[in-house]
């Protein structure tokens, strides 16, 4: 659940510099405009956390907001973590600074969790401070404590206007449309959400739930996967199979993007169409797609042809190369 949303401008970040040990400060972003969504305490470990700012992330994209590229400081995450036995209050919370992937936020909540019952477990108290997540050593680190109370010198911008917000039903009567925002008028205008999406795709394919997660969670691979529909008479269900499990596959092993991938969607839906009509084999398929991912510029067809690929179709062809196998090994024909 979200519980607020600000805006705020940037102060700077910091740059790791690991080679001399030492941290810099950027200051060249400072003044630039940023939005800050505060999530609710409703996650109870990192992989949640994780999962939720990959939602939020698509989110973002989807809306236009933001690119979100974390690798590209687009988006950061500080994760604050405290532990409770259940039944009691919320603890004594430390805040972990800037991560900068859903991966290095799972890893650094839950290694901030185990740290924190350690330290109960042998009776120390957890202080309230901000800590850094080490990805090599793979635990937090102090960076400064915050039991003193912090006067950040928040102050109003005088330079924006108030931000009046009405649905349909509490709209002032005679309101000037320009100066305050309707949220029924903005929803009825958004473009379709990651929660939509995912229901369309199980809903329209057949897909499973997990399916439509991982296509919309790999960028363009969405894309990918609907332009080979588009173009393919192969059952929707093997076209997910085969974008997810060895197109992905060889993106992953590669370490590319989809907009990367030498194999093209229309590559792609020529192969499944020569599976489908059983021109080829399934084996025979997963060989033609290795070479066109190593044969830039060539089609499927062609690579079935120059590799002998095709499968045998002729009947009476069939029935002679059966006689002649037999005649030539009488003794193992019974």
């Amino acid at each position: 659940r979200i519980k607020q949303i600000q805006l705020e401008q940037d102060s700077g970040k910091s740059l790791h510099d690991e080679l001399r040990s030492q941290t810099l400060i950027d200051l060249n972003r400072a003044g630039v405009g940023l939005l800050e969504v505060v999530l609710e305490p409703d996650m109870s470990c990192g992989e949640e956390a994780a999962t939720a700012v990959r939602e939020l992330q698509l989110i973002l994209q989807a809306l236009g907001t933001s690119r979100a590229n974390m690798a590209e400081g687009q988006l950061r995450v500080d994760a604050n973590v405290s532990v409770h036995h259940p039944g009691e209050p919320l603890g004594v919370r430390t805040e972990v600074k800037n991560l900068n992937s859903a991966k290095f936020l799972a890893k650094a909540i839950d290694s901030e969790i185990e740290r924190q019952i350690h330290e109960l477990e042998n009776g120390r108290e957890i202080l309230n401070e901000t800590r850094s997540f080490d990805h090599k050593l793979g635990c937090t680190m102090p960076m400064r404590d915050k039991e003193g109370k912090q006067d950040y010198r928040f102050m109003p911008e005088p330079n924006l206007p108030p931000l009046l917000l009405y649905d349909t039903a509490s709209l002032p009567p005679g309101a000037d449309p320009q100066q305050v925002i309707n949220i029924d008028w903005i929803q009825e205008r958004l473009p379709e959400l990651p929660s939509e999406t995912r229901e369309k795709l199980v809903q329209q394919y057949g897909m499973l739930p997990e399916h439509s997660f991982a296509l919309l969670n790999e960028v363009g691979l969405l894309e990918f996967f609907q332009n080979v529909i588009k173009e393919t008479r192969a059952e929707p269900k093997k076209v997910t199979s085969w974008v997810l499990n060895i197109f992905l596959g060889f993106l992953k092993q590669q370490n590319l993007a989809v907009n990367e991938s030498p194999v093209t969607p229309s590559a792609l839906a020529e192969l499944l169409n020569l599976l489908d009509r059983k021109a080829i084999s399934s084996t025979a398929a997963k060989q033609v797609f290795e070479e066109l991912w190593c044969s830039e510029g060539k089609t499927p067809s062609q690579i079935v042809l120059e590799k002998q690929l095709e499968l045998m179709q002729d009947q009476e062809v069939l029935e002679q190369a059966c006689h002649t196998v037999m005649e030539g090994h009488p003794q193992v024909v019974m």
